[in-house]
C-alpha cells in the first residue's frame, strides 16, 4: 500500500454518494482516495479537501484485514468484506469497523469502500432501547407525580391550619416546630413534583445562538463554583438553531452543574462545539447538525450507575435528586437530538447532537 501522492481534483460525478448515510471512499488502482463523502469525513475526522489524492494508508494505516480485502477485490474483481477492522491511526481512540470493498469502473475510481462502524451500530440499538425505557419511566413518574400532588396539598393545608390553632397555646413554640417541618418538607416535595412535570410543557421554539446560551450558562457556573475553570473551544461559524431557549439553558446548566459538583467545585470543564454533516438523529437524516461536548476532569461516573444516569431519581451524589440529567435528556429529545455520556476516572464527556435545520 506504499504509493506516491499526487493531487487529484474532486469529481462532480461522485456527488450522489454525498447523500448516503454510510461512510464511502472511492480509490483508484494505486489506492489513492478519489472521493470521500460527508459521512466518511465525520467518521474519520478529515475533510475531503485534505484527503483527496492521498494514499489510503495515510488515512487509515494498514490494518491486515483491510489490506486483505483490498487485495482480494483488485485481484479477483469481486466484493469482499473485512470484519472488525481496528483503525487507530491519527485517532485518540480506535475505531472498530466492518468494510465492504467492491470493484467498480467509474472514471479513475476502481474500488468502492463502504464502512460500517460497529460501535455506531451498537449505539443506535442502545439509543432505541434507552428511548423506550425513558418514555416508560417518564410516564410512570408523571402519573405518580399527579397522584401525589393532590394529597400533598391537603397535608400542607392541614399543617397550616394546625399551626394557626397552636398559636394561642402555652407550649406552642415547641409544637409549631413540627408543623414547620411538615410545611417545609411539603414545599420541598411540591418543588420536586413541579420539576418532574416541567419536562412535559409545550416547547416555545425560536432562532437562537448556541454560543450565546453557552456563555450565559458559563457565567452562572463560574458565579456558583469559583474554583471551576470553564474552557471554551467554539466553532463560531455555526449557524443558529431552532429551539426552546429556556429548555436548552436548563439542559446545559444541569450537565455543567453536575460536572462541577462531581469535581467538588475544583477542576476544569471544556465546552466544545463542532459542525457535523449528514447525521442521522432520531431516525431522521439531517444535512447539518451541531455536536456539543462537555468534558470534565473529575472522578468519573460510578460504574454501577453508568448505564442508568439518564433515568429519573438515579444519582451518584449523596443528596442528589437524580433529576438533572433526566430532564436534560428529555429536553434534548424534544429538539430531536441525542445525548450520550462516556466516563472513565479523570475524564467524563457528555456529547449532545442537535439538528441545525
Amino acid at each position: 500500500m506504499n504509493v506516491q501522492t499526487h493531487p487529484i481534483p474532486a469529481n462532480p460525478a461522485f456527488a450522489g454518494l454525498d447523500l448516503l448515510s454510510s461512510a464511502v471512499l472511492l480509490l483508484d488502482r494505486q489506492l489513492r482516495i478519489r472521493h470521500c463523502n460527508p459521512a466518511a469525513e465525520n467518521l474519520f475526522s478529515v475533510s475531503q479537501r485534505v484527503c483527496l489524492g492521498q494514499p489510503l494508508e495515510q488515512l487509515l494505516g494498514a490494518p491486515p484485514t483491510l489490506v486483505a480485502a483490498l487485495e482480494n477485490a483488485l485481484a479477483n474483481r469481486w466484493s469482499h468484506t473485512g470484519h472488525d477492522i481496528v483503525v487507530a491511526k491519527d485517532h485518540t481512540e480506535p475505531i472498530r469497523l466492518d468494510c465492504t470493498v467492491s470493484p467498480i469502473e467509474a472514471g479513475d475510481a476502481s474500488l468502492l469502500l463502504e464502512f460500517r462502524p460497529i460501535d455506531q451500530q451498537l449505539r443506535v440499538v442502545r439509543e432505541e432501547q434507552e428511548a423506550v425505557q425513558q418514555r416508560a419511566t417518564q410516564e410512570l413518574i408523571r402519573n405518580l407525580a399527579h397522584e401525589i400532588k393532590n394529597p400533598l396539598g391537603g397535608i400542607r393545608g392541614s399543617a397550616q391550619l394546625l399551626d394557626r390553632e397552636l398559636a394561642g397555646m402555652e407550649n406552642a413554640p415547641a409544637l409549631r416546630e413540627y408543623t414547620d417541618v411538615i410545611i417545609h418538607e411539603a414545599d420541598r416535595l411540591q418543588d420536586l413534583l413541579h420539576r418532574l412535570l416541567s419536562s412535559h410543557r409545550a416547547m416555545q421554539p425560536a432562532q437562537i445562538s448556541i454560543h450565546e446560551i453557552l456563555e450565559r450558562v458559563r457565567r452562572l457556573i463560574l458565579a456558583e463554583f469559583s474554583g471551576v475553570r470553564v474552557r471554551r473551544d467554539y466553532d463560531t461559524s455555526l449557524p443558529d438553531l431552532t429551539g426552546d431557549r429556556e429548555q436548552l439553558i436548563q439542559a446545559l446548566l444541569n450537565i455543567l452543574r453536575n460536572a462541577a459538583q462531581a469535581m467538588n467545585g475544583e477542576g476544569e470543564i471544556i465546552v466544545r462545539t463542532r459542525a457535523l454533516r449528514q447525521v442521522t438523529l432520531a431516525k431522521k437524516r439531517y444535512r447539518l447538525a451541531l455536536e456539543l461536548q462537555i468534558i470534565d476532569n473529575g472522578p468519573g461516573i460510578p460504574a454501577e450507575i453508568r448505564d442508568r444516569i439518564f433515568y429519573p431519581l438515579v444519582s451518584g451524589r449523596q443528596g442528589g435528586t437524580g433529576l438533572g440529567l433526566a430532564l436534560a435528556q428529555s429536553f434534548v429529545q424534544h429538539h430531536h437530538g441525542s445525548i450520550e455520556a462516556e466516563s472513565v476516572p479523570g475524564r467524563t464527556c457528555f456529547t449532545l447532537r442537535l439538528p441545525l435545520q
